[in-house]
């Protein structure tokens, strides 16, 4: 093969490359926005989806929240002894509180909250969904559409926003505990002060850009993989995929709601 000719089958493969990236960015784009709509349609809760929604509430997050917690406080310790020893050292004490509540709680927490439902509930419950529409296929059953499926969407895609709220909501309260008792002790003196020095922090324009944050990332943790999960390929087959590209696509999204966050914070 001529070198033009190898040239020119090097930039079809990747325009095939890129185009199906592309298939399955939209794909999964409608596929969210259709998941979205059955959350919020009343309808959707009717019959006994109820009690589904509910056991899926409690898998999501009883077996996250301990150990989420101990995460929490282990990472917060760490950090809020790095901060508050280096602002010591440089005589900026009276910086450091406000530098710990907007590194670890206004921007460290949302995002390890996320990170870990995604780790550990939403992409290992979206691979079972995948697992199940294969077999199923494999079966010679029929696979329905979105609304066929919203009995088994809906209830994975609510318990995917209500634990990464619960636990960013929950590790943010221990931060900021830990924080009082690290910065100023046992003595409740100071609660006057720190209570000040942080409501100066939650202006109502961070205070927006935090909630909002913190929901758009329930939301792409809890729709993004079940997207995925629910995207037949090329061939129209549920067959597994690599958890690495459906992590990368999970990520790219949290990663853009971060700088969206970040822009809105501090420029």
């Amino acid at each position: 093969m001529s070198v033009p000719a190898r040239s020119a089958h090097a930039l079809q493969r990747e325009s095939r490359r890129l185009r199906g990236h592309a298939v399955g960015w939209w794909h999964a784009l409608q596929l969210a926005a259709q998941i979205l709509v059955l959350v919020l349609t009343p309808a959707s809760y009717s019959g006994g989806r109820s009690r589904r929604i509910m056991a899926h509430l409690v898998h999501a997050v009883l077996p996250l929240l301990p150990w989420f917690l101990v995460l929490s406080v282990l990472i917060s310790l760490v950090i809020i002894r790095i901060v508050t020893a280096t602002a010591e050292s440089y005589g900026l004490s009276q910086y450091a509180l406000e530098v710990l509540v907007r590194t670890l709680v206004l921007e460290l927490i949302p995002l390890t909250a996320a990170l870990f439902v995604a780790l550990r509930h939403a992409m290992p419950g979206a691979e079972q969904l995948r697992a199940q529409l294969d077999a199923r296929q494999r079966a010679g059953g029929h696979i329905p559409g979105i609304e066929g499926l919203a009995g088994v969407l809906l209830p994975r895609a609510i318990a995917g926003v209500h634990s990464v709220v619960l636990l960013a909501a929950l590790s943010g309260v221990v931060a900021l505990v830990l924080t009082y008792f690290m910065v100023y002790g046992t003595s409740p003196w100071a609660l006057g002060f720190y209570s000040h020095d942080v409501g100066g922090v939650f202006t109502p324009v961070v205070a927006l850009i935090f909630g909002l944050k913190t929901l758009f990332f329930s939301l792409a943790v809890a729709v993004v993989p079940l997207a995925g999960a629910a995207e037949p390929d090329a061939h129209g087959r549920f067959i597994p995929r690599s958890d690495m590209t459906e992590f990368a696509r999970l990520f790219s999204v949290l990663l853009l709601v971060e700088i969206v966050s970040l822009v809105g914070n501090y420029y």
